[in-house]
Parts: structure tokens; sequence; C-alpha cells
């Protein structure tokens, strides 16, 4: 990283051109009440241009968030829910004869779309999975013999039930490493659940309507400056660690992980941490990262990138136990 970063002048860059997020976690507010953590969570996928998968049980208003999101930035919205019967070319289109012309045409899927919301995508099988996955990494699809760049900004949220493992297809270990944020939406709070059971007697989130307060050449805009959000070799140094840490748990004084831990964050975890981290500096409205930015995301980047083993299950350690530790023990700059 260059040294001779004008901090100061970033900052007043950073205050000048973030204003909108304020406008979107306003507009989020209006129709979901409490969930912050996952509005926020959006938001840093959107600006680090990644993806998100929310682990949650039904009626936590997963769907609800990117729909009000996608309204929000007058973005096109597409939503698949995935069932067993699923084929990929109900994800990405196929090609379609026209006896009047004959001849073949595309007829695009619902992938073509800003946000796409996939809903319960453990209940597809892996091809669909699959399908879907490459269109994320790749950012287009070939269908027949024409390849399609898909839009930009383009933000997939794919959810799943952790209650119902009957009739579904767990993603390989590979596949949820696409997925730059795994959320665990959690329930709401006690004053939050009255506050949800009034609005929704009243009729006021039902008669909410939520109008476009950004434009998508907004969001392209602040992904640019969000690049420029300064990272001190010492937070690099910190990523690395706490990554490493996942990997090597013995270098770090940490030896009673070893059994628990069948493997740790590739490097696309620590890419995938550091661009989130100067995304929520980005939110926060400030020009350069900060240790409380890498741990404000550490746990929704890497809870899926550890691999645990059965020791671990027999000893109740779960992965976000492991990175509270990994946390505790690694130095902080």
């Amino acid at each position: 990283m260059n040294q001779n970063v004008d901090i100061r002048a970033l900052n007043a860059k950073i205050e000048a051109n973030s204003g909108f997020v304020a406008l979107l976690m306003d507009g989020m507010a209006k129709t979901i009440v409490g969930q912050q953590h996952l509005s926020e969570a959006l938001l840093i996928g959107l600006l680090s241009n990644g993806h998100i998968l929310l682990e949650g049980v039904p009626g936590l208003a997963k769907t609800l968030a990117i729909r009000t999101l996608s309204s929000l930035i007058s973005a096109d919205f597409g939503r698949i829910q995935f069932t067993p019967d699923l084929l990929p070319a109900d994800v990405i289109g196929t090609m379609v004869y026209s006896r009047k012309d004959d001849s073949f045409s595309v007829r695009r899927g619902p992938v073509f779309a800003n946000f796409v919301l996939a809903d319960e995508i453990n209940r597809a099988p892996a091809k669909v999975q699959s399908a879907l996955l490459q269109a994320m990494q790749e950012r287009q699809v070939t269908i027949g013999d024409e390849t399609m760049a898909l839009p930009s900004p383009f933000l997939v949220m794919a959810t799943q039930n952790p209650i119902e493992q009957e009739g579904t297809y767990a993603l390989p270990e590979a596949q949820t490493d696409r997925f730059m944020l795994k959320v665990i939406v959690d329930y709401p709070t006690l004053d939050e659940e009255k506050r949800i059971v009034r609005a929704s007697m009243s009729g006021d989130i039902a008669d909410k309507t939520v109008f476009p307060v950004v434009d998508v050449e907004t969001i392209l805009k602040a992904r640019e400056l969000v690049k420029e959000v300064y990272v001190d070799e010492r937070i690099e140094q910190y990523v690395a660690d706490i990554v490493f840490a996942t990997r090597f748990p013995e270098k770090y004084k940490l030896e009673h992980l070893k059994p628990y831990i069948a493997f740790g964050g590739s490097p696309r975890a620590s890419i995938s941490l550091a661009l989130a981290a100067r995304s929520l500096a980005f939110i926060r409205r400030r020009g350069y990262v900060v240790p409380d930015d890498v741990r404000g995301v550490v746990f929704d980047v890497l809870r899926h990138r550890i691999g645990l083993t059965y020791e671990a299950e027999a000893a109740e350690m779960t992965a976000d136990k492991i990175i509270s530790e990994i946390l505790a023990k690694v130095e902080v700059p």
C-alpha cells in the first residue's frame, strides 16, 4: 500500500460520496424491524461485489430484505424458488424454437437480474446449484452458442433453512466458498417482536411503499471508491494472521484447536476478509480500515470456510467458537 496516502483528503472524499448509505439503511429500517446486521451485510456484499448466503428459520424477513434493497436502488429483482425438480434451464434460461421463424432464440432465466434471491438453495440438486454458482463466479451465462454477460451490479442472496434436512442437498464446501459472506439470521428481540406484531396488525408493513433513493450508477461509483479505502500493512498482517490461524492453529499457540479443524480458510478467505472490511469502513464513512472493521466481518467471512472434524461435532465446537478463540489470541495491531 502507498504510505503517502492523504488520509484526511480520503476521509473527506468518502464522507462526500457515502451519504446514500444512510438513505439505504433508513429505507431498509422502514420495512424491516431490527435485523440491522442483515441490512449491513447486504450492503457489504453490494459494495464488495460479493454474494451472500443466509441461514435462518422461515419468517425472518430474508426475502423482504433483498426485495426492499432492490426497490431502493431501482434495480431488477429475480427470485428462484429452489425445488428438487428444478432444472439448470429454469435458472439460467434455454433455447426456444419458433415454428414461425423456423429458428431458435434465447429465453433468459431469472438469473439475469441485478438482485437474485435463490430461495432455499439446498433444496435443488447439485446440477442446478452448480449452474447458479458458475454464473456467480464468472458473471456470465452460456446458452447454446451464445455467451451473455450478467448485469452489473449482480448480487445473489441464497437462503437455506438449517432446521430441515429431509429432501435437501447440502452445498459442497467448494461451492459455499463462492459466497463472500455467510450470515446467520437470528430471531428478533422481544421489543422488536412486539413492534413487528403491532405494525402487522395496524397494516403499517403492508402499506409501506418503497421508492428508489439511489441509482445503479451511484453504486458502481461507490465500488470504485471502496477500492481507494486505505488498508495499512499492519491490517493486512492482521487479516493474514487470522486466516493462517485457521490453517495452522499450533503456530498461534492454539494447539488444542488442531483436532477440531479439518481445513482452514483459502486465499479467497483472506481476499474476502480484506474487501469486506474495506466496505464496512466505507459504510461507516471512513477512508481507512481499523481492526474493528475486520472483527466486524470476520465471522460472516470465515464461518463457512472452516471445515470441522467429527471431534469438533462431538465436543460441540462450532466454527464461530473457533473464530472467537483465534480473535482472542491473534495480536491486534
